[in-house]
C-alpha cells in the first residue's frame, strides 16, 4: 500500500539520501590514493586495492540483493545495510594500516551493494503508481550526479583536511538515514525462510562476478594475460559463471532467478543498461583525467566544469516519468538520448590543449540531457514488465549490469589510452627530423628562446629537445584522448537497434533503477 504526505516524502529521502552514500563512495576515493599511499606506507598499486576491494564486494552482492530483501524483509536489510556501511565507514577512516583500510572497504561495498536495489523496491512500494514517475526522477538524479561528483568532494576534502574525512562524513549521514529507516519504511514479510539457502550458488556468484571485477580493474595494471593471476582468474571466471548458471537453473530455491530472462524486455534491457554503464562510467573516467593531466584543472576546477551538466539533468529528468506515462514509447526516448550522447563524444573529440572551463558548457549539457534522457527509459524497459518478486531480482541483476559495464568501459578505455597514446606518439615523432621544415622552424625558435634567456648554445638546444619532447608527449595525448571520446559515441550510437529488439509499448510506467 502506497504512503501519502509527510511520510512518502521524508521515505523518499531517506531512501535516496542511503543511496547517495554508496553512489558518492563508489568514486570519492579516487583522487585520495596519492594522500592514503602517503600516509600508509603503500605502494601505488597496493594502495588501488582500496578501490579494487569495493567494487569487487559491491559488485557481488548486487545481483544478490533481491533474495536477501526477501529473505531478511526488506526493510530489515536496508537498515542493515546502512548501520553497516556507516559504521565500516568509521573503520576505514580510523584505519591503521592498508590492510585494515582494504578489508574495511570490503565490509562497506557489499553493505553498499544492499543499498541501491533495495532502495528502488522500497520507493516502488511507497509512491502511488500513477506517480511514480516523479519518484524515478528523484531517484535518477542521485545515481547520474552522484559518481560524478564523488571525485570532486574527495578532491575538496582531501585538499582541506585529510584522507580519513572522506569517511567520516559518511557518519552523520547514515545515523540519521538509520533513523528515519527504522521510524518511517514499512516492514514487509519475510519470504523464502522455508526453502533451503543456495550456498552453492551464493559461492559460485562471488567467485565468479569477484573474479570478473578484479580483472577488470587490475587488468591494464598487471598488463592483463602477461601476468599469471589475471589468466587464472579469467579461467576462473568463465567456468565459474557457467556452473553457477547451471546450478540456479537446475536447482529448486535458486538466489538468481533466472526464469525472468523470459521477458524480452528485460534481457534486451540488461545489455542497453550495460551499455549505459559504458557510457556513464567511462565519460566520468575519461573527462577528469582529461582536464586535470592536460589542462591542469584541479579536482574542485574539474567538478565545477561537471556541475551545469549535472544541472541539465536535473532540469529534464522530472519530465522523463510523465512522457513516459503518457504513452513515448521508452524506446524512442533512449535513442534520442544515445543521439545526443554521441553528439557530446563527437563535439569532445575535437578538443585542444587551449580549451577553457566555458568551452565544456554545451558538451556537458548535452550529456546532461542525454542522461536523463537515457536513465529513466532504459531501466523501464529493463523491468517494467516484472511483477511482485521478480522487481527486485531483476533490478539487482540490471544494477550488476550497469556497474559492470562500467568497469568494461573503463578497463577498456584505459587499455585503449594505453596503445593509442603509445600509436600517436610514434606518428608524431615521425616528424621530428632535420628534413620537416615545420620541426626546423619550432626547434630554432626554442632555441633562440632559451639563448634570449641566458642559455648557451649547448644547454639552449638540449633545452630545446626536450621541449619539443614535451609537445609531441602532450599531443599525443590529446589525440589519445579524442579518441577516447569517439569510441565512447560510437559504443553508444551503434547500440540503438538494440532498443527496438525489445517489444514497444505506450503508456508504460516509469520504474526507477540504482547505480
Amino acid at each position: 500500500m502506497a504512503e501519502t504526505g509527510f511520510k512518502k516524502w521524508i521515505i523518499t529521502i531517506t531512501v535516496i539520501t542511503a543511496s547517495l552514500l554508496e553512489l558518492i563512495d563508489t568514486t570519492i576515493v579516487n583522487v585520495s590514493i596519492p594522500q592514503i599511499q602517503g600516509n600508509l606506507g603503500a605502494t601505488l598499486t597496493d594502495a588501488a586495492w582500496v578501490i579494487t576491494g569495493y567494487s569487487v564486494a559491491n559488485v557481488i552482492i548486487l545481483p544478490m540483493s533481491g533474495w536477501l530483501g526477501s529473505y531478511f524483509g526488506r526493510k530489515t536489510y536496508f537498515l542493515t545495510s546502512i548501520i553497516v556501511f556507516t559504521i565500516a565507514s568509521f573503520l576505514c577512516g580510523n584505519s591503521h594500516t592498508l590492510t585494515e583500510l582494504v578489508a574495511f572497504r570490503i565490509v562497506q561495498g557489499m553493505a553498499g551493494g544492499g543499498l541501491i536495489s533495495t532502495a528502488q523496491a522500497i520507493l516502488l512500494d511507497t509512491w502511488p503508481k500513477e506517480q511514480v514517475g516523479t519518484a524515478t526522477a528523484l531517484f535518477g538524479l542521485g545515481a547520474i550526479v552522484g559518481p560524478t561528483l564523488g571525485p570532486t568532494i574527495g578532491g575538496w576534502i582531501t585538499d582541506n583536511y585529510s584522507w580519513p574525512w572522506i569517511f567520516y562524513v559518511n557518519l552523520p549521514v547514515g545515523a540519521i538515514a538509520a533513523v528515519c529507516t527504522y521510524l518511517f519504511v514499512r516492514s514487509t514479510p519475510k519470504e523464502g525462510r522455508e526453502n533451503p539457502i543456495d550456498w552453492w550458488g551464493i559461492v559460485l556468484l562471488a567467485v565468479s562476478v569477484g573474479s570478473l571485477q578484479t580483472i577488470l580493474e587490475k587488468g591494464e595494471d598487471e598488463d592483463w594475460f602477461a601476468t599469471p593471476y589475471i589468466t587464472v582468474l579469467t579461467v576462473t571466471t568463465v567456468f565459474g559463471l557457467l556452473l553457477f548458471i547451471w546450478r540456479e537453473l537446475s536447482t529448486k530455491c535458486p538466489i538468481i532467478n533466472f526464469s525472468i530472462m523470459r521477458h524480452r524486455s528485460f534481457s534486451i534491457g540488461m545489455f542497453t543498461s550495460f551499455i549505459l554503464g559504458v557510457g556513464l562510467y567511462g565519460s566520468t573516467f575519461v573527462f577528469p583525467v582529461f582536464t586535470q593531466n592536460l589542462l591542469g584543472f584541479s579536482a574542485q576546477q574539474t567538478g565545477e566544469v561537471l556541475f551545469p551538466g549535472g544541472l541539465f539533468t536535473i532540469a529534464i529528468i522530472p519530465f522523463m516519468g510523465m512522457f513516459l506515462n503518457k504513452g513515448v514509447p521508452a524506446q524512442l526516448l533512449a535513442m534520442v538520448g544515445m543521439l545526443l550522447f554521441f553528439a557530446f563524444s563527437a563535439w569532445l573529440s575535437n578538443s585542444t590543449l587551449g580549451m577553457g572551463s566555458s568551452d565544456f558548457f554545451w558538451p556537458l549539457a548535452i550529456r546532461g540531457i542525454a542522461m536523463a534522457l537515457l536513465f529513466v527509459p532504459l531501466t523501464t524497459l529493463a523491468i517494467g514488465d516484472l511483477r511482485g518478486a521478480e522487481i527486485g531480482q531483476g533490478a539487482g541483476l540490471n544494477n550488476m549490469m550497469r556497474q559492470l559495464g562500467g568497469s568494461f568501459g573503463i578497463a577498456g578505455l584505459t587499455t585503449l589510452i594505453h596503445i593509442r597514446q603509445a600509436v600517436h606518439r610514434n606518428n608524431l615523432l615521425s616528424n621530428v627530423e632535420q628534413s620537416n621544415p615545420y620541426f626546423i622552424q619550432r626547434f630554432n625558435d626554442y632555441v633562440h628562446a632559451f639563448m634570449a634567456k641566458g642559455k648557451s648554445m649547448s644547454d639552449a638546444t638540449r633545452m630545446a629537445y626536450g621541449a619539443i619532447e614535451g609537445v609531441v608527449n602532450k599531443q599525443s595525448a590529446l589525440l589519445t584522448y579524442n579518441d577516447a571520446y569517439w569510441v565512447v559515441g560510437l559504443v553508444m550510437l551503434f547500440s540503438i537497434p538494440l532498443l527496438f529488439m525489445a517489444p514497444i509499448k505506450k503508456g508504460q510506467k516509469a520504474i526507477t533503477g540504482g547505480h
